[in-house]
């Protein structure tokens, strides 16, 4: 990318790009915090319920879905794609870190249920992002195929996750299905981008909980 085939693209001068961004390194961190700013949207469109483990499951299914969306935004905001000589400093990466908090706060949530075993919801809320992200660069990269594409994978990875979190198999199995139908309703354009059909959800062998109560 050069600033002559942005300024062509955008029907400008060279001279708009470094008066609004001060260069292209500027007009990328400005995609980088815009790439955020989609994320943050479509995590904050996610709605408190009464079961704060559906609603930990469609936070993870929005953030798949802006992923998929915006496939050349999240590889710039995450340092896999790097433009003009552009990489993130730690700035940029704090700017990003706060869409976190919606899934901390819901973490919280699980937790005073009773849903979640006692524990550090940010530290919780690292490891569902770490999966979730790993999970959909691997997608992005085509990396995931039949039998175990990114449908598969991503619905038997939520029921794992809030398994192994501390939620009994069959609660989660039922709060990761009843996510998948709120998903048609809360994300309705999702419908071509990312699986909400109402097929079986494979789930961990445990029966249990894994903490007590």
């Amino acid at each position: 990318m050069s600033t002559r085939r942005v300024a062509a693209e955008a029907g400008s001068s060279t001279m708009g790009v470094y008066t609004h961004f001060g260069g292209m390194r500027g007009l990328v961190r400005e995609i980088v915090h815009e790439g955020f700013a989609r994320l943050q949207r479509h995590m904050t469109s996610v709605h408190k319920s009464a079961d704060p483990v559906a609603d930990m499951a469609l936070l993870g299914r929005a953030y798949r879905y802006n992923a998929l969306e915006n496939p050349h935004l999240y590889a710039v905001m995450f340092g896999g794609a790097s433009l003009a000589g552009f990489s993130l400093s730690e700035k940029d990466r704090q700017h990003g870190r706060y869409t976190l908090s919606n899934v901390v706060e819901c973490v919280s949530r699980c937790l005073s249920a009773g849903r979640f075993c006692p524990a550090d919801a940010g530290l919780v809320a690292h490891q569902m992002w770490i999966a979730t992200h790993g999970l959909v660069t691997l997608e992005l990269g085509d990396y995931l195929v039949s039998p175990w594409d990114a449908d598969h994978c991503f619905e038997v990875q939520l029921v794992a996750l809030m398994v192994g979190a501390g939620d009994g198999k069959e609660e989660a199995t039922r709060s990761v299905a009843g996510s998948r139908v709120r998903m048609r309703d809360e994300f309705p354009a999702a419908s071509g981008s990312v699986s909400i059909r109402a097929g079986a959800t494979a789930a961990p062998s445990s029966s249990g909980r894994l903490c007590g109560g």
